[in-house]
């Protein structure tokens, strides 16, 4: 088949789509917002394979940060669904039916009164007597809402051979925004909430030999996401109610 040539205004290891052009060649961001000299140069080995399930609706999302990790990690499993079960991913089957997993297993979610679930280092601590520093890690990627459900509906399947671990939350305050932290990209929940790039980075520095090292390289690429993201938004001018009852003192937001 003849090969046809690329649009003049295209350039090499780019895909023209609409008013964007998507970098073919690593990171598959728009141009604007590449971070191909972010990425790390190979694949970084992990001892931990790490298993994402991804809603359904974050396939749209301009600001997911699961593609990256798969061009930063040389064992990330995607999945695209709403439930984890029989059939979804070939090394969860094999846990499933073993009697006793050869694998530590765990799943990232915060505890519920109807669900408790362990600090991730207390969880880490209780293997010290473990011969295997190999690692199973189940992470659900959607919005609080969505990542709840899918948890909910991937038990039946997973709380058979996986732990339910967790970073600390405060449900009581309100979470941080790309206006106040360069490891943001929308506004959190609550406290303790973090995207799924920053959850995998720090369960990650906690599970691996050579974790401090793995946690900064993911860091590194989503700290420069979330600056590259923060030029394009506008300042945020407060509302006039609020500057007469004295409660904002500058008329926009400064974001660096």
């Amino acid at each position: 088949m003849e090969e046809l040539p690329l649009p003049a205004a295209t350039e090499p290891n780019t895909i023209d789509c609409g008013r964007h052009r998507i970098c073919n060649g690593g990171c598959g961001r728009p141009v604007s917002v590449c971070l191909c000299d972010k990425l790390p140069s190979q694949l970084i080995p992990t001892n931990t394979q790490i298993v994402v399930l991804q809603h359904p609706h974050e396939l749209r999302q301009k600001l997911a940060t699961v593609p990256l990790i798969s061009k930063c990690l040389n064992d990330c499993r995607l999945i695209v669904g709403r439930r984890l079960r029989q059939g979804s991913c070939p090394l969860l089957d094999s846990l499933y039916h073993q009697p006793r997993p050869s694998l530590n297993a765990i799943f990232l979610f915060p505890g519920t009164n109807a669900m408790p679930s362990i600090d991730i280092n207390q969880w880490k601590s209780s293997l010290a007597d473990s011969c295997s520093e190999r690692h199973v890690m189940i992470v659900f990627d959607g919005t609080w809402k969505h990542a709840k459900e899918m948890m909910t509906a991937s038990l039946p399947f997973i709380s058979k051979f996986a732990t339910a671990v967790h970073f600390n939350c405060d449900y009581e305050v309100s979470g941080g925004s790309i206006y106040d932290s360069d490891l943001i990209l929308k506004k959190e929940p609550f406290r303790g909430c973090m995207s799924t790039m920053e959850a995998v980075a720090r369960a990650l520095g906690i599970l691996e030999p050579d974790g401090t090292r793995i946690e900064a390289a993911l860091i590194d690429v989503l700290k420069s996401m979330v600056h590259l993201q923060s030029c394009y938004l506008k300042s945020i001018k407060p509302r006039v109610k609020l500057l007469k009852k004295g409660l904002e003192k500058s008329t926009t937001v400064d974001i660096g």
